[in-house]
């Protein structure tokens, strides 16, 4: 300690005009201290004031330039030392010592920057300022080819210091990419991918890159795909594994990189890492089964590179993915599940794996869920099925296949992801299927439950998709007994509502549903129309000039057939419809304009 101080103290004095010699023993003492106790030492350092004094003997001159960089990367290890670097001034004649030749001054230099800039708001900017990145960027492009020991050790602390530089900073960030430095690290992967600790700088740099935008444009341009492949089939050690992961998933949101990954053989490598951990019980294993088959999943969202493993329902990864629905594992089912909806998004995959008997499956699957069933396996089922039941020809043989009666079984279901798929998927399958919305519509248990849902106020996809189902069980089965039942449950209300709702398409499947009622069963429906104030809604969305022409063309229809009933004809003719109705004979869309000459002559007989 005392060698400490009286170190310290002759740093002070001599630091400007004192030989080489004096000066070096000091700094070696120095280093000493800092290798026994790096934080106490660090402290004594800061407290004597010696900071400021080295910024005068950082120059490319003096021999004791790498040792001084040394002892500033050795204190920058402490949080608590990084500002106190930056404000002795020190960045910018390291940012200079960049520029020198001498090996082992660059490599303590960098050293010294990268640690300043861990974590820390201020270092970073002093080394913007600088000019720092720029050069440390040429130095690895310089450096990329040559493999000797001396040069992979420099990048590799170059690389570490443009992570720490950049790491969770989107401005610095982009600049690196902007200075192009993401060729130069993936040329740089390929040509070291034998060193691991060079490996890994790579590996978290991009990791930190690859989370912005515009960095996956520029990686799709280089062969980043097939050298990380590459490095994954040589992985042995779950830690290194899971290191590639946390770059694959970021950059596999990319379309085009997506097909560069499965054209670099990766579907193959996670099938293998699949089928390695799935009977394991291992923390480890469990993690990596999770990791591979969600990334797995992620390259399904491509067309492409669906369309691609998909082969035409031949292909071997397809064929794999089937058997995960039937395994024991939560996490492959619902990966299953997940991908056979994202093949499920065109219609002639859908076709080919309706006729192919994936329906049971799907519905053995939900089977072993209904009783207190994983909620994310429950919903990404159903949401396969739902895809599924898209093309014309698949409603049919699902339905005779029993999956409206699988589907229901989930009606009990709190969880309003699974709610909004049950909606979904019963939608689907009843869409002009005449004789499957009837047997719904009449089904009490299922249309009270709608009607709850319909004012599930928290959670506005499940209230959609709710009221949408009450209009379409009215609109395809055209049945007297649906809309009886329906107003015994108190569904008129919603539909009314909806026909008010913000999205055309809604408001229209509502007003055609009210016309139906108003058409086969006016009088049940008469009270509850009359209390939900239709007609006052009706005269609203005719009056708008905003209104789309079909919604003004479904309201004319539905007062034409409203005046049928006594109580609502004498609120029609309170309501001054005639004026609104006579304005649209000249409205611009034939159809309404035609609409409502027609919708004039009656309010005119009716009056």
């Amino acid at each position: 300690a005392d060698n400490l101080s009286d170190a310290l103290k002759k740093l002070k004095i001599t630091a400007t005009d004192s030989t080489a010699d004096s000066l070096e023993g000091c700094l070696d003492c120095l280093l000493q201290a800092l290798a026994q106790n790096n934080m106490e030492t660090s402290e004594k350092i800061q407290k004597s004031g010696v900071l400021q004094v080295f910024a005068s003997l950082l120059t490319p001159q003096s021999s004791c330039t790498a040792k001084v960089a040394n002892i500033i990367a050795e204190v920058a290890r402490n949080e608590f030392m990084r500002n106190p670097c930056v404000d002795a001034g020190l960045i910018p004649p390291l940012v200079q010592l960049l520029n020198c030749k001498d090996q082992e001054v660059l490599l303590q230099t960098g050293r010294a920057l990268g640690n300043i800039c861990y974590d820390s708001h201020e270092g970073r900017n002093a080394v913007d300022h600088a000019g720092g990145a720029h050069i440390v960027v040429d130095h690895i492009r310089s450096l990329c080819s040559k493999t000797d020991p001396a040069s992979e050790k420099l990048l590799t602390v170059f690389c570490g210091m443009l992570m720490n530089y950049s790491n969770e900073n989107d401005t610095l960030q982009s600049q690196l990419i902007n200075m192009g430095v993401i060729p130069t690290l993936v040329k740089l992967l390929g040509i070291h991918c034998q060193n691991a600790a060079l490996t890994e700088m790579c590996l978290v740099a991009f990791g930190n890159l690859a989370e912005l935008e515009s960095s996956k444009e520029q990686f799709a341009y280089t062969n980043i795909a097939e050298e990380l492949v590459k490095l994954f089939k040589k992985q042995t050690e779950h830690d290194k594994k899971e290191m590639i992961f946390e770059v694959l998933a970021p950059l596999a949101e990319n379309d085009v990189i997506k097909l560069q990954l499965v054209e670099a053989g990766l579907v193959e490598c996670l099938l293998e890492v699949v089928q390695k951990t799935v009977d394991s019980d291992k923390e480890e294993d469990v993690a990596e089964l999770k990791t591979a088959s969600d990334l797995m999943v992620l390259l399904l969202l491509g067309d492409e590179s669906m369309q691609k493993l998909f082969e035409g329902g031949k292909g071997s990864v397809f064929q794999r993915v089937l058997l995960w629905i039937p395994s024991n594992s939560h996490q492959l089912q619902l990966a299953g599940a997940l991908a056979i909806a994202n093949f499920a998004r065109n219609d002639g995959n859908c076709i080919h794996m309706v006729d192919n008997g994936i329906v049971q499956k799907l519905m053995d699957l939900l089977d072993r869920h209904v009783e207190d069933g994983n909620v994310t396996v429950q919903h990404a089922a159903l949401s396969a099925l739902r895809n599924l039941a898209i093309p014309v020809v698949n409603k049919a043989k699902m339905l005779s296949a029993g999956v409206a009666e699988a589907v229901l079984k989930f009606l009990r279901s709190e969880m309003p992801p699974v709610q909004f798929k049950l909606l979904g998927t019963l939608r689907m399958l009843i869409d002009a299927q005449a004789e499957a919305a009837e047997q719904l519509g009449k089904n009490v248990k299922l249309v009270e439950r709608l009607v709850e849902w319909c004012e599930a106020k928290d959670h506005a996809g499940v209230m959609g998709e709710s009221n949408r189902l009450l209009s379409a069980l009215i609109r395809h089965s055209k049945s007297k007994d649906v809309i009886r039942t329906i107003v015994q449950s108190g569904g008129i209300k919603h539909l009314v509502t909806m026909a008010t709702s913000e999205h055309v398409i809604m408001q229209n499947e509502a007003l055609v549903a009210l016309a139906l009622i108003a058409a086969l069963e006016l009088v049940t429906a008469e009270k509850d129309l009359e209390n939900a104030q239709l007609v006052q809604i009706l005269h609203r969305l005719l009056s708008d000039d905003r209104s789309a022409p079909e919604i003004k063309y479904n309201s004319m229809v539905l007062i034409c057939a409203l005046i049928g009933s006594e109580s609502l004809q004498k609120e029609v003719q309170s309501m001054a419809f005639l004026e609104v109705v006579s304005k649209l004979r000249s409205h611009e869309n034939k159809t309404v304009a035609q609409q409502a000459s027609l919708t004039e002559q009656r309010l005119a007989v009716e009056s």
